[in-house]
């Protein structure tokens, strides 16, 4: 049987299966009993990868058939700070299971795009879980964040974009629109914070943000990388999500009314 490598984000861990990602999304999401539900996120990982990370030398003897022959859903072979082992140019699709199991899977752009506004919301899901305000671009913020040489930093980093609607760009704006939130004051002071101190770049808004990611918010799309080795995976507007992936966007916008 064919073995799949894949890099789960949530929780962070290294898992080898015989199943391909839409099932394998389906039995993180739902498991075999249904008796528990969740959005899951991972990679599918180059399985030919070479590295010096053991667990990538032990895939073939572990990641074995049960003895009736029946594919194994899932071995995990590493589950403690995985993504830093795992190089970006190795990072295939990033897929997208919403609670009850549907996938979508996401192909990343030949490019990182070029983002003008004054002022970002992002949310980081791995090796940190933190939502933070930044005057910094996709890519700065990037380069920032895996730079050793600054006080806070990580190996990797895979984070999103969300939407700030008009405070993107207009700080004291009072239509917001729709933004679901919590605590708008509190990001609103965030980002004066910023406006007031020029060679402050990036404010964390919420510590650990444990709730499903409300996919209507993402701004662009998500991002993984090192430095300035980047991923970029775009998120497709709600209409094509509607019209393309109806089943997903459906089962999407349903999880946060459950």
């Amino acid at each position: 049987m064919k073995i799949h490598l894949y890099l789960s984000l949530n929780p962070e861990a290294l898992i080898a299966s015989h199943l391909p990602p839409e099932e394998f999304g389906a039995y993180l999401a739902v498991g075999t009993q249904k008796f528990s539900r969740g959005q899951a996120m991972f990679f599918d990982v180059d399985p030919a990868i070479q590295s010096d990370y053991p667990p990538f030398q032990e895939i073939a003897a572990r990641c074995l058939p049960h003895l009736d022959g029946s594919p194994r859903r899932s071995t995990y072979l590493a589950i403690y700070r995985v993504l830093e082992h795992v190089p970006v140019a190795a990072l295939g699709r990033l897929y997208l299971a919403t609670h009850d199991g549907r996938v979508l899977g996401l192909t990343a752009a030949p490019r990182v795009p070029t983002v003008d506004r004054c002022f970002h919301l992002y949310q980081e899901f791995c090796p940190v879980t933190p939502r933070v305000v930044s005057t910094l671009d996709p890519a700065e913020f990037c380069s920032r964040l895996t730079d050793n040489s600054q006080p806070v930093s990580v190996p990797r980093i895979v984070f999103a974009e969300l939407t700030l609607g008009k405070l993107a760009t207009e700080l004291e704006s009072s239509d917001v629109g729709n933004l679901p939130y919590p605590g708008l004051q509190h990001l609103r002071e965030c980002l004066r914070e910023l406006n007031r101190k020029p060679g402050k770049p990036t404010k964390v808004t919420v510590r650990n943000v444990r709730d499903d990611v409300l996919y209507r918010t993402i701004q662009g799309g998500f991002y993984a990388g090192q430095a300035r080795e980047m991923k970029f995976y775009p998120m497709p507007a709600p209409a094509e999500l509607d019209s393309a992936h109806h089943e997903w966007w459906h089962s999407a916008q349903a999880s946060y009314g459950s």
